[in-house]
């Protein structure tokens, strides 16, 4: 027998490493399983302090009644008409606006409000119908609008500015 060992060579359990098989996967596998249940677990229960939705449920309803209740007063603008350039569908865009100003400020922006509807006029009758037509007009337009009104009255003077009457004739 002895002549039959010399054949095979040395003994190879000793020369080459010991496989692990596929324990390390199966153990890096339920280890990942644990930290994302307790990741999920700590997430819901609030306990990052990054998680928006906990410091949403920690506001204080005090806090939004403020913004609420806050101070507003309206200068309502003369009605606004345009006439639309000839050989378009429509004919007239009619507005009416509100400027939401602090009560501190009211009597300044009464006071310049030809001002205002001139730099509206001007920049609606620079806009294309098609502009006018799309679904998100009226977003654009007051979002434009108002920058101009603020340009005008000065940085911090008029807040929003509210679109009650918005037709297209």
């Amino acid at each position: 027998m002895s002549a039959a060992t010399e054949i095979d060579g040395p003994d190879e359990d000793a020369s080459t490493p010991k496989k692990w098989g596929k324990l390390p996967l199966i153990i890096g596998l339920v280890l990942a399983l644990i930290g994302a249940g307790g990741g999920f677990f700590l997430t819901q229960m609030g306990l990052f302090p990054f998680d928006s939705q906990a410091e949403l449920s920690q506001d204080d309803p005090a806090d939004r009644q403020q913004i609420v209740t806050e101070e507003v007063s309206f200068v309502r603008l003369d009605p606004i008409n345009v006439t639309l350039p000839p050989g378009s569908e429509r004919s007239l865009l009619r507005l009416q606006l509100q400027l939401d100003v602090a009560p501190q400020n009211q009597d300044a922006v009464e006071a310049i409000k030809p001002r205002i509807v001139d730099i509206l006029n001007t920049y609606l009758r620079a806009i294309e119908i098609s502009d006018l037509e799309s679904p998100t007009a009226l977003l654009w337009l007051r979002s434009q609008m108002l920058h101009r009104v603020q340009v005008v009255a000065g940085p911090g003077v008029v807040r929003d500015l509210l679109v009650t009457e918005f037709i297209l004739n």
